[in-house]
């Protein structure tokens, strides 16, 4: 039998249902909040082992909301484990239990416009102006060693437009400043900002880059890379990437979002898995979903997890060195066919591989050149676009033209709120 649940939050609740934002607690665990609400440990035999690791991905600090009765009863929780999935927490129709799941997280984004007139500072008046503290600090970010602000006199205007995402019409995370219009008198200065917050006077900016060189190449000799061994190489040669790290991915098996805390390889069943660094063997076994699995702790704080052997060749307590065997490549626990699943963590949380392995395959020595002068770098510029100056000074000049106030943030639209969060299609034997 199949049931739609629909999860409605809004701020006006016809049947006395109420919705509360809350942060959650420094260092409460999910099973102290199930205590809280007097909801049965039972709940936790229910959830996977797969969905279990993303119990901990709650920090403190995380807004979360609830919807509760007149009487605190627990109706829905939305409790975010990244920025883009949560965990669902529903009361079950007419039963005292509780169900559990993972889903995406429910938000708009939309294009805000302000205008700031100068009476002290950029910051102190966006912040007037918004009402929106975070709004203040990016736009400082943009003006930041493109104008000089101590130039600025009362009356001058600073116009910009901006996109935030929102959750029942609070901001959610950072807003992204697009264009800004800075008017100083009777002139006028446009600054186009790029996706890291930061202005520049035209549509282009330069990027700079190293070039590492030699004045005069004397002769070359072959040497052991030891002396790079910082870096992590890649944990087998020949890489194929088939699926990259996402905090939200289709699961082809599960057929739900789930967080893909890693990189998968494809490979042939035996391909040779190699250490990607040096380090000292944490686990060799089988892990649940992984299948055979291999974790080796690094310095630094890192953490690699290789998924999926056919046949671990390492024991746990073994150190091994960067690029040595540790085990083959197979399709053992979860998969749909011989691959690896590398995992990367760096002080206990995920992070994407691919932004720390080095593409190149491992290399037991290096060609080097030597000199009797010394090392030259050469920094070098390249011009790249600032993506969609034209659209967003087009947008900003039509809100300047019908003299459109600034969006004042908690004045108004505060009636009329509804989120549609969640529809959970459920299959009950």
């Amino acid at each position: 039998m199949k049931y739609i649940v629909v999860l409605v939050l809004m701020f006006t609740f016809t049947f006395g249902m109420k919705v509360t934002h809350k942060e959650w607690e420094k260092g409460k665990t999910f099973s102290e909040y199930l205590k809280s609400h007097n909801i049965s440990a039972d709940l936790l035999n229910t959830i996977s082992k797969e969905d279990q690791k993303f119990l901990s991905e709650i920090r403190s600090r995380y807004k979360y909301y609830e919807l509760t009765n007149t009487n605190g009863t627990l109706f829905q929780a939305l409790i975010p484990i990244s920025e883009e999935m949560q965990i669902h927490l529903y009361k079950k129709a007419e039963s005292n239990r509780y169900g559990f799941d993972i889903i995406p997280i429910a938000y708009k984004k939309n294009l805000y416009f302000a205008k700031v007139i100068i009476q002290d500072n950029p910051y102190t008046d966006t912040l007037k102006a918004t009402r929106q503290p975070i709004v203040a600090k990016k736009i400082s970010q943009a003006l930041k060693g493109v104008i000089n602000t101590k130039k600025l006199h009362k009356g001058d205007e600073i116009d910009f437009t901006y996109d935030q995402k929102t959750r029942l019409g609070k901001p959610y995370t950072m807003p992204n400043i697009k264009v800004v219009r800075v008017k100083m008198g009777k002139k006028e200065q446009f600054i186009y900002v790029d996706e890291d917050g930061y202005g520049y006077k035209s549509t282009d900016k330069h990027q700079a880059y190293t070039v590492n060189g030699k004045k005069k190449v004397t002769y070359m000799r072959r040497v052991p890379v030891s002396s790079r061994s910082s870096r992590f190489g890649m944990p087998l040669r020949h890489a194929r990437i088939t699926s990259g790290f996402s905090y939200r991915r289709w699961h082809p098996i599960l057929h739900r979002y789930r967080p893909h805390h890693g990189t998968d390889f494809g490979a042939r069943r035996g391909t040779p898995l190699l250490a990607v660094n040096s380090g000292k063997v944490i686990f060799a076994g089988w892990m649940g979903g992984y299948g055979k699995v291999v974790k080796i702790r690094h310095a630094g704080g890192y953490v690699s997890l290789y998924a999926h052997q056919s046949r671990i060749r390492v024991k746990r307590g073994q150190r091994v060195k960067k690029g040595q065997i540790i085990g083959y490549v197979g399709s053992t626990g979860r998969s749909t066919g011989p691959h690896l699943h590398f995992g990367l963590m760096k002080n206990g949380r995920w992070v994407n591989p691919m932004k720390v392995l080095r593409r190149k395959s491992i290399k037991t020595s290096i060609l080097k050149k030597f000199t009797k002068y010394e090392n030259v770098k050469t920094i070098k510029y390249k011009k790249i676009d600032i993506k969609g100056t034209k659209e967003n000074k087009e947008k900003l000049l039509v809100y300047l033209q019908n003299n459109t106030p600034s969006y004042i943030w908690g004045k108004e639209h505060k009636a009329d709120y509804r989120v549609h969060d969640k529809e959970i299609l459920e299959n009950e034997e």
